[in-house]
């Protein structure tokens, strides 16, 4: 059985991604590990970054960023394929550079691994997510953010990346385009099992004004036009309104977290600043919605688009 990782980047270094950290949180648990680098910013060094950690399992692809030819950001859909098709695995593990494995969990990532590698009807591996907001002492794990989602697949030539990348799909036709990324006619979801681990996903943790940048370009590349969503530096709001995080941080995260230093832009209690649209999680009705799921349903999720048929969950042996 053969385990690749693989993900694709580009201007990770300038946008504070985890990029480092990321990689090295599975390559413990990978044969390979493919990384599709596009060339970004001048003053980004994250090519530099990638050839330093100079790890024979690692595989640098150079890919072209063409936002103009995939709109809506399957540019990223079209990009983690491109890394996929240089893949050997039976089993891929794509990780997007914000999301990051805690080594707890590698032994059972690597027995459900072992379990399902003649078991054809489980296409895919399902993973709870842990979305860390602002700092690295809050985060959300229920409503209004993606609780589950595909993070292992078969290697198989009809799955795709879906929209954003942020899925997969099993598709009966396929052309690297923005329709076929964005379709539902003509595919499928995938049938997985559902493990207990967690993904770290890291992706709202950055410096206000880096965090201002990163959802500009963003913007950018799903709009197709140069409008910029925030001009000023990111409004994470009251933290007091987000759960705190109990537990430990993956041990390639140390490093980062000790580095922290934006608590002073942070808000820590209060309301929301007036002005602003509020976050979805500052709503009256997802706050509600939120407390039932915790207090009332063990933490089910009322409603939720799932893009997976859960076939069964993995109890570790």
């Amino acid at each position: 059985m053969i385990i690749s990782g693989y993900t694709f980047v580009r201007n990770a270094v300038k946008l504070a991604y985890p990029l480092q950290e990321s990689i090295l949180s599975i390559l413990e648990l990978v044969d390979e590990y493919v990384v599709a680098w596009c060339p970004g910013d001048a003053d980004d060094n994250t090519l530099e970054v990638l050839q330093n950690l100079n790890h024979p399992k690692i595989k640098l692809i150079e890919a072209a960023w063409e936002p103009e030819k995939f709109r809506h950001n399957t540019l990223y859909a079209y990009l983690s394929d491109v890394a996929k098709s240089h893949c050997r695995g039976d089993w891929l593990f794509y990780l997007q550079t914000d999301e990051v494995v805690h080594e707890k969990y590698l032994p059972v990532i690597r027995q459900a691994c072992r379990h399902y590698a003649h078991r054809p009807d489980i296409e895919g591996l399902l993973f709870h997510y842990r979305h860390f907001w602002a700092d690295y002492n809050h985060c959300f794990t229920h409503h209004g953010w993606y609780p589950r989602e595909i993070r292992i697949i078969r290697n198989l030539p009809q799955v795709h990346s879906w929209r954003d990348a942020q899925s997969f799909r099993y598709y009966d036709r396929f052309t690297p385009s923005t329709e076929d990324y964005l379709r539902k006619d003509g595919t499928r979801k995938l049938n997985v099992a559902l493990l207990p681990a967690e993904i770290y996903h890291y992706g709202w943790v950055r410096p206000p004004h880096v965090m201002s940048d990163k959802q500009n370009r963003m913007s950018r590349t799903s709009s197709g036009t140069n409008r910029d969503l925030y001009t000023g530096r990111f409004d994470y709001g009251p933290l007091n309104r987000v759960p705190r995080f109990a537990g430990t941080h993956p041990a390639v995260m140390h490093k980062r977290l000790a580095a922290f230093n934006w608590g002073e832009a942070l808000q820590y209690a209060g309301r929301p600043q007036s002005g602003r649209p509020l976050h979805k999680h500052e709503r009256l009705k997802y706050r509600l919605r939120t407390w039932i799921e915790l207090n009332l349903l063990s933490g089910r999720e009322i409603g939720g688009f799932r893009n997976y048929r859960l076939a069964e969950k993995f109890t570790p042996g």
